[in-house]
């Protein structure tokens, strides 16, 4: 029996009707629906799923992101194209499974004994021998030997003209046929499970309950009934985020034009949350000591969660999908680069937010917390080709290098964990934001001094680019943020100025120390930025003493009246720095190797000063970090569907690919001169044309008529 691809054919009923339930019956169209399914599942695979707009906005253009959300590709498996496609595979594999099991159910029954032996002359393996024996023991013992051999057998008796002749009928590896049953139900039980699973019953309800994403924010507890699913929801897979020595009772459904919310028959508190990370810094462990109150029964059932061991609680399952800051408390210290703002404190928490009510000039802005970072793990290898000999050969450290482990890599790495960070986003008037993103601690990044990292972009699609800031002595700001502010400050400049002329100059020659006062303090006053002609086009630091020079000396001259401008510039700085220490009443700057090495990066720093878009700049002085566990809880009755369908595709494809069907004919006709004699035909079919089939005919050949292979 050959499983056919054409589908049923109806005998009444129009043409169109008759073609519709051929094409929905048929195998050809089946697959067809598996392959439109599995280039979505690809697509929803490679574009991530249910991100936020403006994140497809910044990776695609409006175009293509509105193009994209028009067919719902993302959310692909929620997607009304998607399910419908995978309702119309369910069906038509299920009609091809009852279209053809009652022919394999047929084919199982039948032993097609009625074959004539003329036609058992025409198969591909034969054959003919003369045995010593009358028809019925012979047909006996051949039937007997294929029965111990895992055969079965059905015998029958037919007349001859000399005689009453025998045909033995045998078949195994009937479970190839099964196979084909249990592979397409499979695919059956799976779709029905992933429909069960799914979005489905969550559209049902939006579309025949009433129920509506929800868009707006505030308290969960004021959201109206008509944007919440029930307890008794059949099945459904949301997100619950709980925060440490809390506990939450309604999880999160996404959906593309908004969420709905979902209410558990129980309580997840989150008692403890514990998180170990590898020497990269990446997560190595999360998991969620938790407590689970049951809302009818008030009682307390103690869990632990780990990644790939959820909990399980009346049906539904808590599997611990990341983590989360759960509303950490910080401390910051607002402090002004460029001395227009006094110093003020600042406390918030992780989600929240604050005015900056003090020192913001005429800017209203909104600070908002948008994360903490505790641990923040960096590679510091320098260039691993640096001091190597490119003479050597090593054979030994060359075979090291390419062979291993597939995450083994070449280049040397140096990790450290740098110390906390915080992240917060500076908000306008106009609604416009900044992200800024500024490290605790200084970072040794091996420039003498260590640097404060303060970070800013204008999107998520950029990097951060960062301002780095000398640290003193007293691992603080404070040096330079002092020298920052006497930049700003006239009288300052000045007697920097006059200090630096009067120590360069012969005191018996005025005339130069008054030139060289005036080209001290025109190069200060660009580099402060005091001479912007364009206030469209703010220019400050070396840059504005690059454009100077570019506008101002011949080009064959700019490379030497350069290092003379920054030679004057570094020593006036310097003596600005003095300057500031005694107004201060500090002991005098110490031009040591270290005081070099900060005053160089102090340079950098004050030259990128002008490029800051913030009034102020936020430090983290202090945190009490609390964590988050983010669940997902799914109550998904479809999953014992899929894991039965699953089970279903094992078996049938292991029956269709290693399992060979056989049928074996030997017919035994009484000789016509003697009836001691009957002429045995044997032949062999097989679903798959194989050397195991030739060597089991073989050695049937020899073993029922005791014929030898070259016979």
């Amino acid at each position: 029996m050959t499983v056919s691809t054409e589908g049923f054919e109806m005998q009444s009923g129009s043409r169109t009707w008759r073609a519709t339930v051929e094409l929905l019956s048929s195998m050809r169209f089946s697959i067809s629906l598996l392959t439109v399914i599995c280039i979505a599942s690809v697509i929803g695979t490679v574009l991530k799923q249910h991100e936020p707009l403006n994140n497809y906005v910044n990776q695609f253009g409006p175009f293509w992101t509105e193009f994209f959300g028009v067919v719902s590709l993302y959310n692909v498996y929620s997607a009304w194209w998607f399910l419908l496609i995978l309702g119309f595979l369910v069906l038509s594999t299920s009609l091809c499974v009852i279209r053809n099991t009652p022919k394999i159910i047929s084919d199982l029954k039948s032993y097609k004994e009625n074959i004539r032996e003329q036609s058992l002359k025409a198969f591909g393996h034969r054959a003919q021998a003369t045995l010593q024996e009358a028809a019925e023991p012979a047909a006996h013992r051949i039937g007997q030997l294929l029965v111990s051999g895992g055969w079965r057998v059905k015998l029958q008796q037919r007349d001859t003209p000399s005689g009453p002749g025998w045909m033995v009928a045998a078949k195994a590896g009937a479970v190839n046929k099964v196979g084909y049953i249990a592979a397409h139900s499979a695919i059956v039980l799976v779709c029905l499970g992933g429909l069960l699973d799914g979005d489905l019953i969550v559209r049902a309800q939006m579309l025949l309950g009433g129920k509506t994403p929800y868009t707006g924010g505030g308290m969960i507890a004021d959201v109206a009934p008509q944007h919440r699913l029930s307890e008794r929801n059949p099945t459904f897979r949301a997100n619950l985020l709980v925060a440490e020595g809390t506990q939450s009772s309604t999880a999160i459904v996404n959906q593309s034009d908004g969420i709905l919310l979902q209410e558990l028959p129980f309580a997840v508190e989150l008692k403890k949350f514990i998180v170990e990370y590898y020497s990269t810094g990446m997560p190595k462990l999360f998991a969620s000591d938790i407590v689970i109150h049951d809302k009818e029964t008030g009682e307390k059932i103690p869990a632990r969660v780990e990644v790939n061991h959820p909990a399980s609680y009346r049906g539904v399952e808590i599997y611990q999908s990341s983590f989360d800051d759960g509303g950490s408390s910080l401390r910051l210290h607002a402090m002004s680069l460029n001395g227009q703002v006094q110093p003020f404190e600042l406390e918030g928490t992780v989600g929240g937010a604050s005015q900056l009510t003090k020192g913001a000039g005429a800017q209203a802005l909104t600070v908002e917390y948008t994360g903490l970072r505790v641990i923040n793990v960096e590679n510091f290898a320098g260039d691993p080709a640096a001091g190597t000999d490119v003479r050597a050969v090593d054979l030994r450290s060359a075979m090291d290098a390419q062979l291993g482990a597939a995450n083994k890599t070449k280049d040397k790495k140096n990790l450290r964990n740098v110390g906390p960070s915080v992240s917060y986003k500076l908000r306008d008037a106009a609604g416009q934001a900044r992200e800024f993103n500024n490290y605790m601690l200084p970072v040794d990044m091996g420039d003498g001094v260590p640097l404060f990292l303060l970070g800013m972009r204008e999107s998520p699609a950029e990097p951060f680019r960062y301002l780095r800031i000398p640290a003193d002595e007293k691992g603080t700001p404070d040096e330079f943020v002092r020298l920052s502010n006497a930049l700003s400050d006239a009288a300052l400049r000045d007697k920097a100025v006059k200090r630096y002329a009067s120590k360069a100059v012969d005191a018996k020659r005025p005339e130069l120390a008054q030139q060289l006062s005036a080209s001290a303090a025109r190069a200060l006053a660009l580099f402060a930025g005091l001479e912007n002609r364009n206030p469209a086009k703010p220019v400050a630091g070396l840059q504005a003493i690059a454009d100077f020079i570019e506008a101002n000396v011949p080009e064959a001259e700019r490379n030497k009246a350069g290092e003379v401008l920054v030679r004057i510039l570094n020593g006036t700085l310097f003596e600005l720095e003095q300057v500031a220490r005694e107004k201060a009443d500090l002991p005098a700057f110490e031009p040591d190797a270290r005081g070099q090495a900060f005053m160089t990066q102090a340079v950098l720093a004050l030259s990128d000063v002008p490029l800051y878009p913030a009034p102020v700049a936020l430090l983290l002085s202090d945190f009490t970090q609390v964590q988050a566990s983010v669940f997902q809880v799914a109550r998904a009755p479809g999953k014992t569907v899929v894991y039965l369908g699953c089970a279903l595709l094992i078996l049938g494809v292991f029956a269709m690919l290693y399992v060979r069907e056989r049928r074996l004919w030997v017919w035994l006709a009484p000789d016509v001169q003697s009836s001691d004699q009957v002429q045995a035909t044997m032949a062999l079919s097989t679903n798959r044309k194989t050397m195991d089939g030739d060597r089991e005919f073989e050695h049937l050949k020899s073993r029922l008529l005791g014929l030898k292979d070259s016979e």
